[in-house]
C-alpha cells in the first residue's frame, strides 16, 4: 500500500478566519476527541513496544525517544518527567531533538532534514545494545529520524516508530511500529494539534505502564517520586500517614525526610 500522508489533506472546517472563537474552539474540541479513539486503535502496538522496553530495562538498558519539532519536545518532556515522578536515574530515559536544546525554545531550521545528525546524536548519548529507541515523527517522513531507525537497525539495537499515518515510511524500520493515525488536522498539516496530542497520549502510555512493571508503582501511589520541592513533600507526608496510621504529621513528615521517600520510609519503619 503506498504511503499516504493523511497529516497534510485539508480537514473538514474551512474559511476559520471567518469564524468567532467559540465556534474555532467547539470545532476544535470535536476533532480533539478523535484522538482518544484513535489511541485506543493502536493500544495492541504500544503494549507490545512497552513489553519490549520493560524487558531491556530489566536487563541493564534504556529508553531513547527520537524526534523533532513538536515530536522532538514531547518526547523530551515526557523522558525528564520520569525521575522526579518515579525516582530513577536520568538516563534511564532520554529525549532527544533536532537541533539539540536551542529547538526546544525555537525552530532550528532544516535540523530535520539532516539525515546524519540523528543517529550522531544517538552515539554522542551513548546508545548501546542493551537499549531501544523509539523514532517519533508525525508524518513518519523525517529524514532526521529516519537515519537514525535505519542505523540502528543495521547496528542490532531494538527499535520502535511512532507515527500518524498509515503505513509510514519510518514504520517500516522499526521493529514495533506504532500508528496513530488521527486523520487531517484542524489546521493543514499543523501535527502540533491533533498529531502531538496524540503522541504525548501514547507517551505517557509507554513510560507509565514500563515504569509500574519495574515496581516504581505501588498501588496507585508514586512511592519512589523525588522529594524535589514542598509539594511533593506534603504528598508524600500524606501518603506515609496513610499507609503507616500516623496521625501525626510532623513524625511523618522527619521519617520521610530522613528516608528520602516513601517506599523507604515504610522499609524503615518497619526495621
Amino acid at each position: 500500500m503506498a504511503f499516504r500522508k493523511v497529516t497534510e489533506m485539508d480537514g473538514p472546517h474551512r474559511h476559520l478566519e471567518q469564524k468567532p472563537v467559540l465556534e474555532l474552539m467547539e470545532l476544535m474540541n470535536v476533532e480533539d476527541q478523535l484522538v482518544a479513539f484513535r489511541v485506543k486503535e493502536a493500544i495492541p502496538q504500544i503494549a507490545l513496544f512497552a513489553e519490549a522496553v520493560t524487558d531491556r530495562m530489566l536487563a541493564g538498558g534504556r529508553l531513547f525517544y527520537i524526534g523533532a519539532g513538536t515530536s522532538g519536545r514531547i518526547a523530551i518532556l515526557d523522558a525528564t518527567e520520569c525521575p522526579p515522578t518515579f525516582g530513577v536515574p536520568t538516563n534511564l530515559v532520554n529525549g532527544i531533538i533536532a537541533g539539540g536544546k536551542k529547538a526546544l525554545y525555537e525552530a532550528v531550521e532544516f535540523a530535520e532534514d539532516d539525515r546524519n545528525q540523528g543517529w550522531n546524536d544517538l552515539l554522542e548519548a551513548g546508545i548501546s545494545l542493551h537499549d531501544v529507541v523509539l523514532g517519533i515523527s508525525a508524518s513518519g517522513s523525517a529524514p532526521y529520524v529516519l537515519h537514525a531507525l535505519e542505523s540502528c537497525r543495521k547496528a542490532g539495537i531494538c527499535t520502535g516508530s511512532l507515527s500518524c499515518n498509515p503505513d509510514a515510511t519510518i514504520s517500516a524500520l522499526a521493529d514495533f511500529a506504532i500508528e496513530v493515525v488521527v486523520g487531517p488536522e484542524f489546521i493543514t498539516g499543523s501535527t502540533r494539534l491533533k498529531a502531538g496530542t496524540a503522541q504525548k497520549m501514547v507517551l505517557n502510555m509507554i513510560s507509565t505502564s514500563v515504569m509500574i512493571q519495574l515496581g516504581r508503582v505501588e498501588d496507585n501511589k508514586m512511592v519512589h517520586m523525588k522529594l524535589s520541592n514542598e509539594k511533593l513533600i506534603n504528598r508524600g507526608t500524606a501518603l506515609v500517614m496513610k499507609l503507616l496510621k500516623i496521625s501525626d504529621e510532623k513524625e511523618a513528615r522527619n521519617l520521610l525526610l530522613q528516608a528520602g521517600t516513601v517506599k523507604a520510609a515504610l522499609k524503615n519503619y518497619h526495621l
